[in-house]
């Protein structure tokens, strides 16, 4: 039986995903405005074990997402959508893509190229590696912090836009975009 919801496994991607990088945002936030105490450098650890769970559920949803297609958009809904908003909605999960595989990177580059050389011990028990090949140097540091740092905020700008979309699908357009995604929602229409 065809169905036009996401799979379980793609739903249970993207909200995992959603909450940690949302959890990750509003944490980063957080602790880059605390002072220097042991507190801030656990919270620092912590931030740095959930960016390294990111990288690794990005990039199987990425892989999933390569070896499952996407439910088609119903007929009314590809109806409604004007050209712009569908190549709009196409760049941004590009995009998301790119922003929840590549901050995770540049913040695994930032403290691999840190002179501190302060070690990265995952959930305080695995401890994990620089990645190879880069210089330390503050100049290096700097530029992967800026980096991410400019990453989380447009990060924050395609929720935004990502969310918008969803609600304006759902209470303006009135189909079934977010009922694909969101399990608590029936579908309102059919392939």
């Amino acid at each position: 039986m065809k169905t036009n919801r996401y799979s379980k496994v793609a739903i249970g991607f993207h909200w995992t995903l959603a909450l940690l990088i949302i959890g990750q945002i509003v944490g980063g936030i957080i602790m880059h405005r605390l002072d220097p105490t042991s507190f801030k450098f656990s919270l620092y650890q912590w931030h740095k074990s959930f960016g390294i769970l990111i990288l690794a559920v990005s990039v199987l949803r990425l892989v999933w997402r390569l070896l499952h297609k996407p439910p088609a958009l119903s007929a009314s809904t590809r109806a409604a959508m004007k050209p712009f908003e569908v190549l709009a909605a196409k760049i941004t999960h590009i995009v998301f893509y790119v922003m929840m595989i590549g901050i995770p990177l540049s913040g695994w580059a930032m403290v691999s190229s840190s002179p501190t050389q302060i070690k990265t011990v995952l959930f305080k028990v695995l401890a994990w590696p620089d990645l190879p090949g880069l210089t330390r140097s503050e100049v290096a540091e700097d530029i992967f912090k800026q980096l991410h740092e400019y990453m989380a905020m447009a990060t924050v700008a395609l929720i935004v836009l990502h969310v918008g979309a969803a609600l304006k699908h759902h209470f303006i357009n009135k189909d079934d975009v977010l009922s694909k995604m969101l399990p608590i929602l029936k579908s309102k229409s059919k392939l």
